[in-house]
């Protein structure tokens, strides 16, 4: 049984993003480190629609971008060959000469349950997920989400996007702290989200 982990920046008040455009989640450079480590533990990274066309055309030029964090080139180099499913009713598939072109696979919203499912069945590294936060509350609903990192922020923002749209029960697995920065990471297991609407 695979497990499937949410990986999210969170601002100290609790929220995925702020309050209008403009206003982020405070990032340091330890959330691309623990990025790298969590896609070094997976072969499957899960998408929705608007996070898939966003890293799809940042994410594969990055390997070979000898000005970016070197976690984030290494990052790269490892989301270009795992496999991609994406949630989504309208998304197409990259061109044929794109980096991602043989490992993406769409899926309807619909399908999306069962599908990951029966990824989450198979007998191979985890499935993790970044962004993508409408896509993964859905599948939270279903009982399909293992645990999910927050790395919190430095900082409020006073306001916006909270992380979860329904009420979900959680088990902290741990707490880890990174020299240099101010970021918190928290891991917890979902013991029990909200029923099915």
């Amino acid at each position: 049984m695979r497990t499937l982990t949410v990986v999210s920046a969170v601002s100290m008040d609790g929220f995925y993003d702020g309050p209008g455009s403009g206003v982020t989640v405070p990032m340091e450079n330890c959330f691309g480190t623990y990025n790298l480590e969590r896609i070094q533990a997976a072969d499957t990274v899960l998408l929705g629609a608007n996070s898939y066309a966003m890293f799809s055309s940042y994410w594969p030029g990055v390997a070979d971008d000898s000005s970016a964090f070197e976690a984030d080139r290494e990052f790269s180099k490892i989301y270009n060959v795992v496999d991609k499913v994406v949630v989504s009713d309208h998304a197409s598939p990259p061109p044929a000469d794109h980096p991602w072109a043989d490992n993406t696979r769409i899926v309807s919203r619909a399908d999306a349950p069962a599908e990951i499912a029966k990824l989450k069945e198979q007998d191979r590294r985890e499935i993790v997920t970044w962004a993508s936060r409408t896509t993964w509350n859905g599948l939270l609903q279903h009982g399909l989400i293992d645990e999910i990192h927050v790395l919190l922020g430095p900082a409020a923002v006073a306001g916006g996007t909270p992380l979860c749209e329904h009420p979900v029960s959680l088990r902290r697995l741990g707490v880890r702290t990174f020299d240099n920065f101010d970021t918190v990471l928290i891991r917890y297991g979902v013991q029990q989200p909200a029923a099915p609407r």
